[in-house]
């Protein structure tokens, strides 16, 4: 499994994400999908989801957010104190854990699933466990996306369908047909997932595309 940064930083990662998206809302007055774009188009976006120790664990989420808007040090607004997670909280939080384990940008995940929608799942998904919620993004996902996982898997390993094509021994063709949908992979050979998934680096179960 191919992860966007090391697992020691996951934690951090999270909290910072979800105090910041906490304090753009509840302490600056944004409405989230406001602030939410200012982030996705900011640098610190693509440094987060690449694992810049420096923005994923070197400030508080209140000092990420306070670079995302550009204020001046006149107009800080200091964060307040929250005794419980707000939904804008847990929406930030998951969003860390799924952009770490999916690799894919903030502004590819907001393409697919839109950071409201994430926060409309606060109930009654912040009271299961963090896998459900990350499933739950991954079939709003794929509703909402044109490429397939295993075309998503091989271009981020950066590998060509030639190259999967020989690296696996399974036909070019069969591996096209996968990718368009034409042929459907979850009906595929044991054999041929196990190969594509030791190739990308990525576990048999992520390759399958959900069916609703």
């Amino acid at each position: 499994m191919i992860y966007s940064y090391d697992k020691v930083y996951l934690r951090i990662a999270q909290r910072v994400l979800g105090e910041m998206l906490n304090y753009a809302v509840y302490d600056c007055g944004y409405e989230l999908n406001e602030y939410y774009r200012l982030f996705t188009e900011s640098s610190y976006s693509e440094r987060f989801s690449k694992g810049d120790p420096f923005v994923i664990a070197g400030m508080s989420g209140a000092e990420l957010a306070i670079r995302v808007m550009d204020v001046p040090d006149d107009e800080i607004v200091a964060p307040g104190y929250c005794f419980e997670k707000s939904p804008e909280y847990w929406t930030g939080w998951l969003l860390a854990y799924y952009q770490w384990m999916s690799g894919k940008t903030f502004a590819v995940i907001q393409k697919e699933v839109p950071v409201e929608k994430i926060r409309d799942l606060y109930h009654p998904y912040h009271e299961m466990d963090i896998t459900q919620g990350v499933q739950k993004l991954r079939e709003i996902a794929q509703q909402n996306r044109v490429e397939s996982y295993l075309k998503l898997l091989r271009k981020r390993a950066r590998l060509s369908q030639s190259q999967l094509a020989e690296e696996t021994g399974i036909p070019v063709k069969t591996i096209q047909q996968y990718e368009q949908r034409r042929k459907d992979i979850n009906k595929a050979q044991a054999e041929y997932v196990i190969k594509l998934s030791q190739v990308l680096c990525c576990k048999p179960q992520e390759l399958m595309e959900i069916n609703e």
